[in-house]
């Protein structure tokens, strides 16, 4: 039976905020579209940060850095992460249809998708999350080139956005490293 001994912080390899500014990163952008905890908002910072995600952009009354609350649960991601707030989701959202990136919701929707079904032919892909209680708005979910959704077993049919995020990040870099 192998043998397991965590790792200290010295033998991770991790890099520098600069040695990361300069890394290539994933053709991926989420945005954080009306998030009313600024916890979650911070999760999604650190694990954008943790995926090597190119950018964050907020929108609607999803609150910005610098905040304690972010800064508690991003733990300076939110200082490593591209990010960028626009107040109106369908100026952002339209800009990136026009530069060929598409857009995905991530919601229990009709037609959706499994979180699974990404494939390398989607790159750039735009994945936009939505407020905690009421999710993304059929006008958000109407610019969206697909719908993935991550499937329930349980009673609940809901994950914490944070989690849900995460979990569909880490699925599409899978996916794009994969494919290249």
């Amino acid at each position: 039976m192998p043998e397991f001994r965590k790792l200290q912080g010295s033998e991770m390899s991790r890099l520098s905020a600069e040695q990361y500014a300069g890394t290539a990163k994933h053709p991926i952008v989420l945005m954080l579209h009306n998030i009313r905890s600024m916890w979650n908002v911070g999760s999604m910072f650190r694990t954008a940060d943790a995926a090597g995600i190119e950018k964050i952009i907020l929108s609607g009354y999803t609150a910005t850095p610098p905040r304690k609350e972010i800064e508690k649960t991003a733990l300076g991601a939110q200082e490593t992460v591209v990010w960028e707030y626009h107040a109106d989701p369908f100026e952002a959202l339209s800009g990136m249809k026009k530069d060929g990136i598409k857009i995905l919701g991530l919601e229990i929707t009709e037609g959706s998708l499994p979180y699974t079904a990404v494939n390398p032919s989607l790159f750039p892909i735009c994945l936009v999350v939505g407020n905690e209680v009421e999710g993304l708005e059929n006008e958000v979910l109407s610019l969206c080139d697909g719908v993935l959704e991550i499937p329930q077993y349980g009673t609940k049919h809901s994950l914490n956005v944070a989690v849900a995020a995460g979990i569909a990040i880490f699925e599409m870099v899978r996916v794009f490293q994969k494919g290249v």
